[in-house]
């Protein structure tokens, strides 16, 4: 099944309304193997996810062909989802090149060999999750919002849910290649959301990777080797500090 992907020109992958941390791994994929993909649409009603083919390119690629067929095992950890491919053949009388569609979709009988995705991405996140205190009213949720982005999505890794009705997006950034800084702080930016808390470790080298914390619209808290519940709750109820 992954070979017939070999010869697509283009991808449209339609994942319905699922589990966050199910559109999490399939992204998660898709940036891993480096595909070219637009993305529109939201959690409630589901992302349509616009994928470059490897005959697409100006010079056709084996590896990304494989990359590209390397992202279906990842779509079946996906609840409900359905996609259509163009593929670029040959007719077998003419011998010019023709377009034809392959769909797919989720009961398509297939099973991944692809292990499910880890409750947290890093122990920092762990860690945090586990020292949360269970006093609090604040109510902490994992990757349950998606915040969509012109071209992409960008899915916080932590919701605070108080009961009067406020939420809050958190954002942890631990992690210091400087490629993975300066994506970070520019979805944050694209994203404009004043409900998003960014908790930035002191260890990473910022100047370094060409970033500024300097006209965020999401407040920032900085942490040193963990990221303390209390500095989070201190940023959420200042008044009480």
């Amino acid at each position: 099944m992954q070979g017939i992907f070999y010869k697509a020109s283009q991808v449209v992958l339609n994942v319905h309304r699922n589990d966050p941390g199910e559109y999490k791994l399939m992204f998660r994929y898709l940036k891993l193997f480096r595909l070219m993909a637009y993305i529109e649409g939201d959690a409630d009603h589901g992302f349509t996810v616009t994928i470059d083919g490897p005959t697409s390119l100006f010079k056709a690629s084996t590896r990304y062909g494989l990359d590209m067929a390397k992202l279906i095992p990842a779509i079946l950890h996906v609840t409900r989802w359905s996609l259509t491919a163009t593929l670029q053949t040959q007719d077998f009388y003419s011998k010019q090149p023709k377009d034809r569609q392959f769909t797919l979709e989720t009961d398509c009988g297939l099973v991944s060999h692809y292990p499910p995705g880890k409750p947290y991405d890093s122990m920092l996140e762990a860690s945090f999750a586990e020292r949360w205190p269970k006093k609090t009213p604040w109510q902490l949720e994992r990757e349950v919002d998606l915040i969509p982005i012109p071209g992409s999505v960008m899915i916080p890794d932590f919701r605070l849910v108080h009961p009067d009705g406020r939420v809050f997006l958190l954002e942890i950034v631990g992690y210091w290649r400087p490629e993975y800084l300066r994506k970070k702080f520019a979805q944050v930016r694209r994203a404009n959301r004043s409900d998003l808390i960014l908790a930035i470790s002191e260890r990473l080298n910022l100047e370094k990777a060409g970033v500024s914390t300097q006209n965020l619209p999401a407040p920032v808290v900085w942490f040193k080797q963990k990221l303390n519940p209390q500095a989070i709750l201190a940023c959420l109820e200042p008044d009480l500090t």
